[in-house]
């Protein structure tokens, strides 16, 4: 009997479908709390800026737009920053990332941060080593000192984590799909090579600029909807608003959602090099 590959090709795309509708609807309660929650600065004054950094292909993007799917767009702001202008290069390297802060009432999301030239920047060569060093001596204060405005800036750092086996296969179907063909980027040509540069790199954010009063959360994101369902409790659990649902449950689960502090021992134990850079 000869095979039907067109039937088992549509039957596979109808239970893809069904699944895409499932991950869809239990996102739902989450993305409507997180209207409760845009309501809530906006009526406080508060400004909140949450931070997307992690590998490339770790599923920034496809969060942020979960996370703001049904939100007030005129209380939003993803910004994405391409390279900065020859201008820009003369000037601190925060204060292009500062020039998109939020107004009161308002949420801004930044699919990679200031945090690039911790990351991205000192592995590609993109910055001078004495460029990240001060780069990474500073941050802290300067994050200090936008904070300190009484309580009326949130801000939420997050790390993507995921696997070199997924981000390989992320980089394939972006390659082969011509949808996705436009996300393949100069870094993510290189970024299998250079892993463990990444993961030095990586290493270094955490124990330098995670702290008490502005930590980082990695979430593990090889698989894309509990990254985006954990991300959205995390957030929803980090900032007090009025109306939380009482039935939803807001527990993030913790293979998910890890605190910086304990990715930090986590790369200690696995990797000894790590334990050494500490000192």
């Amino acid at each position: 009997m000869p095979k039907h590959p067109k039937k088992k090709e549509k039957g596979d795309l109808s239970k893809r479908a069904l699944q895409k509708y499932y991950e869809g609807e239990e996102l739902k309660p989450y993305q409507g709390e997180l209207i409760k929650l845009q309501r809530h600065l906006e009526n406080t004054g508060k400004k909140m800026v949450v931070l997307f950094d992690g590998r490339d292909a770790s599923g920034k993007g496809g969060t942020i737009r979960r996370i703001t799917r049904y939100m007030n767009e005129k209380r939003y702001r993803a910004v994405a920053l391409g390279k900065p202008s020859e201008q820009q290069k003369t000037e601190l390297h925060i204060k292009r990332y500062i020039e998109h802060f939020p107004r009161a009432g308002e949420v801004v999301l930044f699919d990679r941060s200031w945090y690039n030239r911790a990351l991205v920047e000192p592995v590609m060569g993109f910055c001078t080593e004495a460029q990240y060093k001060r780069f990474m001596k500073k941050v802290v204060t300067y994050e200090r000192n936008f904070l300190e405005d009484g309580g009326k800036t949130i801000l939420i750092k997050l790390y993507f984590s995921v696997t070199k086996e997924e981000q390989k296969r992320r980089f394939e179907r972006r390659k082969n799909d011509p949808l996705r063909h436009w996300k393949l980027s100069e870094v993510d040509l290189q970024a299998q090579e250079l892993w463990d540069e990444f993961t030095e790199k990586k290493f270094m954010l955490l124990k330098k600029t995670h702290t008490k009063e502005s930590p980082w959360w990695v979430i593990r994101s090889d698989n894309k909807h509990l990254a985006r369902r954990e991300t959205m409790k995390l957030i929803l659990n980090l900032v007090p608003y009025k109306g939380r649902s009482r039935e939803l449950d807001f527990k993030v689960d913790p293979t998910i959602v890890i605190p910086g502090g304990q990715e930090l021992k986590e790369m200690i134990k696995q990797h000894k090099k790590y334990g050494r850079l500490l000192a």
